[in-house]
């Protein structure tokens, strides 16, 4: 077992600067010019931003395979090729994120099969979260309750023999959440609330990040930002997320 470097302690196997979490409000990302290229070209950056500890951080920005990579970054997913990353006291330690972290709705890294029951993958989810040699049964309305309804709230569940497909896209929304923040980590990364087709689907699924955001940091995105209110730490504007060319069009298409 690795012991904690000089100046840090561990309190729930999370190293904690001073021998205590992050308290409410201090900065717990820092990014100074990030960004990546890949073998093909640019795809983000420089982005400069600051995560504060606690609540939901909304970065404004285009969608898109920019603003993507910028989240999997953020959540340890992705490593920078440019700039400095400090997280968790870290300093470009994409291992360390990683661990303090999850990621959900973006396709590439929580996709679940369209032709699934919701039951086979509360199963799955019970069993990776469990030791290796605990032997696990088939999941129950019990552990479907336990790992939804911090997510969902005064939400109806799904049934545990719906087909995923079947969903309703806030209720798939939400539990693709669930089932991604089941370890419930210190930083939640959710790919852009602007991604549901509905106004009011993003507006109540917003809520439900910032009731999460009392005992996480929440990272999500939008493309036209949101609303001040008790909940949402920052709104930050993030330039640099595609081609100058697009952006200017994309501004013009939404009056901004």
């Amino acid at each position: 077992m690795a012991l904690p470097t000089e100046g840090t302690a561990t309190e729930g196997g999370i190293e904690t600067r001073g021998g205590r979490p992050p308290a409410f409000g201090e900065t717990l990302i820092k990014a100074s010019g990030i960004g990546v290229d890949a073998s093909w070209g640019h795809i983000y950056g420089p982005v400069d931003l600051t995560v504060r500890s606690g609540g939901v951080t909304v970065l404004v920005g285009a969608g898109g395979r920019g603003r993507q990579a910028l989240l999997l970054t953020l959540a340890g997913r992705m490593k920078r090729t440019t700039g400095r990353l400090e997280a968790f006291g870290r300093v470009d330690d994409a291992h360390h994120l990683f661990d303090r972290a999850t990621i959900a709705k973006i396709d590439e890294v929580d996709g679940i099969e369209q032709t699934i029951r919701v039951h086979d993958i509360v199963t799955e989810q019970v069993r990776w979260a469990a030791k290796w040699y605990q032997w696990v049964p088939q999941s129950t309305q019990e552990d479907l309750e336990r790992i939804c309804r911090p997510v969902f709230g005064d939400y109806s569940l799904p049934t545990m023999d719906a087909m995923v497909e079947e969903l309703p896209e806030f209720t798939a929304a939400m539990f693709r959440i669930a089932v991604a923040n089941i370890r419930k980590p210190p930083l939640l990364v959710v790919g852009g609330v602007d991604t549901l087709s509905s106004i009011e689907s993003s507006h109540r699924l917003l809520e439900r990040l910032i009731a999460l955001g009392r005992e996480q940091t929440v990272i999500t995105a939008d493309v036209n930002g949101v609303a001040a209110c008790d909940g949402i730490t920052d709104v930050i504007d993030v330039p640099n997320l595609t081609d100058h060319e697009f952006a200017v069009l994309e501004r013009e298409a939404f009056g901004r």
